[in-house]
């Protein structure tokens, strides 16, 4: 019970990092798309990779306050961003391709499992303190 409140306050930290880290990712990619510097494609890896880089950057000074291995953990983030990414395509290949579903309400289920997914590795691997 002593670490209920913590991590509920870490969660929902991480949730707003997140919503800050995607709008930025959306932003990014519409600029580049609707100058025509690049293909959608590209410009979804470029946004992607911003949106990432900044939840990394907040989540690390502001939620779990970690300073140490900062190159390792920057790291472990890309590589679990990478993992949730791959986790909410296969679902929506399932839901949407294999089940007929709604391709938003798709969305916003893979929303749900994704970020369950990114916080708890995060959380294990990426931001834990180190003795």
């Amino acid at each position: 019970m002593k670490n209920f409140l913590p991590q509920k306050r870490q969660f929902l930290l991480y949730c707003i990092i997140g919503a800050s880290g995607v709008t930025l990712d959306f932003g990014v990619y519409s600029l580049l798309v609707k100058l025509k510097l690049l293909d959608y494609q590209a410009a979804n890896a470029v946004g992607y990779t911003s949106g990432t880089l900044l939840s990394f950057i907040l989540n690390a000074k502001f939620n779990f306050r970690v300073t140490d291995k900062i190159t390792l953990r920057l790291l472990s983030f890309f590589s679990i961003a990478f993992l949730g990414w791959l986790a909410s395509a296969a679902l929506l290949q399932l839901l949407i391709g294999r089940f007929g579903c709604d391709k938003y309400v798709s969305k916003l289920a893979t929303l749900a499992v994704v970020v369950l997914l990114q916080y708890n590795l995060n959380r294990l691997f990426s931001f834990r303190k180190t003795t």
